[in-house]
């Protein structure tokens, strides 16, 4: 079963390395967000997604900001939550989460036996497709351990997207544009712990030139070199040369990890990246401000965040629901629009 027309999942077996490894192609005019026109799975009967959503998944856990983010975002909008639908803040988060990883969530309409509803459901989007004729398909496993399906009525569910231009069939996240500086971030963070675990690189070298000192001494040299604090960590050197020059070894560094690799640079600029691409403030994102700069007050930021960002995604998830002729007024949802300017 295809997942999608574009996977844009991290490479497998990322735990084991070639001697000669083969270089990774990179094509510098693909973004990882292109996509040609939604492909119909004709097999399954439903329209795949433009991005896979598994591979939305997997990057959600690619690094320590975007995951944040995401889960930031969807609390915030949960704990604005008042009541409607029957539902639990636990389950709407679920909704919100799928929003703002996705770009879209559905929400089920549950009927009794008069055919009326009487309560929501949330319904996990990244197992649900569309089909051709507007109907839904769940996806599951089935008790075999093959993919199966429920067919949902499109009167029965409840769809809120974010608006994607090329196409209207499935949401898109609003994040895409910085999935290459998360990756990046990730990689980044990668090639440090690689460096440090194969070994290639040293604490200090401890550089004898005394021709009297015997090999008893030697031994007992770097037996306290490896029992000293740090082992595991950086790999030291012992070198004994009698009567040797001042400068008989030197050490030519490769890849020094603290000055040429700009591991610090490339982690802060893509963070920052990747807190643009969520329009999240920094200083609630958990970023430190530059040497020099002064800290903006939280109170101000946490109301004008929540006026440009939390509240307008309340309204969208009000208006989706409430303006649903089949939800009775009683099934309302309602969110707290308060900006908090009032008492401020």
């Amino acid at each position: 079963m295809t997942e999608a027309l574009i996977d844009i999942s991290t490479p497998k077996a990322e735990s084991t390395y070639s001697l000669d490894p083969v270089a990774e192609p990179i094509d510098p005019n693909r973004w990882l967000t292109d996509y040609n026109p939604l492909f119909y799975n004709e097999f399954n009967d439903y329209w795949e997604p433009p991005l896979s959503r598994r591979g939305l998944a997997k990057i959600s856990r690619a690094n320590a900001y975007h995951g944040s983010l995401l889960r930031a975002r969807a609390n915030y909008v949960t704990a604005r939550f008042v009541q409607g639908g029957g539902m639990r803040r636990r389950q709407l988060q679920g909704n919100c989460h799928d929003y703002f990883t996705f770009g879209d969530c559905a929400w089920l309409k549950v009927r009794d036996y008069f055919g009326k509803v009487i309560r929501l459901d949330p319904i996990p989007t990244m197992f649900l497709r569309r089909r051709r004729n507007g109907d839904f398909a769940f996806l599951y496993r089935g008790t075999n351990g093959q993919i199966e399906q429920k067919t949902l009525l499109q009167k029965n569910v409840i769809f809120l997207a974010q608006y994607d231009p090329e196409q209207q069939i499935y949401g898109i996240a609003d994040y895409v544009g910085s999935i290459q500086s998360s990756l990046l971030n990730k990689e980044a963070t990668l090639f440090r712990r690689r460096y440090y675990l194969n070994g290639a690189h040293m604490g200090f070298i401890f550089y004898a030139t005394d021709p009297n000192l015997s090999k008893e001494d030697e031994k007992d040299l770097k037996a306290a070199i490896r029992s000293s604090k740090g082992v595991g960590n950086f790999q030291s050197m012992f070198v004994n040369i009698p009567n040797g020059a001042e400068k008989g070894i030197q050490l030519i560094p490769v890849g020094d990890i603290a000055t040429k690799d700009e591991f610090e640079r490339i982690k802060n600029i893509t963070a920052q990246d990747i807190l643009v691409g969520h329009r999240f403030p920094p200083g609630k994102g958990g970023m430190l401000p530059v040497p020099g700069a002064a800290s903006p007050d939280p109170i101000k930021v946490g109301i004008e965040y929540a006026k440009d960002e939390i509240i307008p995604v309340c309204k969208l998830m009000m208006d989706e629901i409430n303006s649903d002729p089949e939800v009775p007024k009683h099934l309302h949802v309602t969110f707290d629009l308060g900006t908090g300017q009032e008492t401020a």
